[in-house]
Order: structure tokens, then C-alpha cells, then sequence
């Protein structure tokens, strides 16, 4: 398993996008309002493409700025009645250093 230091926690600002790149992957983390930190392939799933950096954030989910999807940050799902699937990242803190495991 491998850890790759991508940022501070606290330099993450809350419900907006902060994109990283980790092994030549483009990755984007949320700071939920809860606290909590989620990472997902900066890549809509729609077929036309789009970033989900700049997507609205509302709790555990994001919606595609472009096409409108609503996607779940838990586990990179479409929700109905759309579909897809976006890739998601295992992210760890360690008390103020936030990475993504491998």
C-alpha cells in the first residue's frame, strides 16, 4: 500500500474542489461539512468528459457542473436515473497532513 502526501487539511477550503495530481492521475479532494475528506477522479463520467472540480457539493455528493449528474463522493456512483461511475480514492489524515493510499 502506498501513501502519497497530497496537501494540509486545513488548506483545504469546505464544499470546493481542490485538484491534485497523483501518479499522473488528476484527482480532486472535497472537504464535506462534516469534516470529512473525499477524493475522486477529476473526470465526469459522461461520455462527453467534464471536470468535477467545480461541481456543486452538497453533503456526501457533487454534481457535474456540465451535465448535471449527481454523484456520490462514498462510492464514485451516478444516482438514478442517470449512470456511471466515477473512480474514487482512499484518502487518510494524519492530524493535519491528508493523503491518498494506493
Amino acid at each position: 500500500m502506498k501513501k502519497t502526501l497530497v496537501t494540509e487539511y486545513q488548506s483545504l477550503p469546505e464544499r470546493v474542489g481542490q485538484v491534485f495530481r497523483v501518479d499522473g492521475v488528476e484527482i480532486v479532494l472535497f472537504r464535506l461539512s462534516n469534516g470529512e475528506v473525499r477524493a475522486i477522479e477529476n473526470r465526469s463520467p459522461h461520455p462527453k468528459g467534464g471536470t468535477l472540480s467545480e461541481g456543486l457539493v452538497s453533503g456526501e455528493f457533487v454534481y457535474c457542473p456540465v451535465y448535471d449528474l449527481k454523484i456520490s463522493l462514498t462510492d464514485g456512483k451516478v444516482q438514478a436515473p442517470d449512470e456511471g461511475q466515477v473512480k474514487i480514492f482512499s484518502v487518510e489524515r494524519d492530524n493535519d497532513q491528508v493523503f491518498i493510499v494506493k
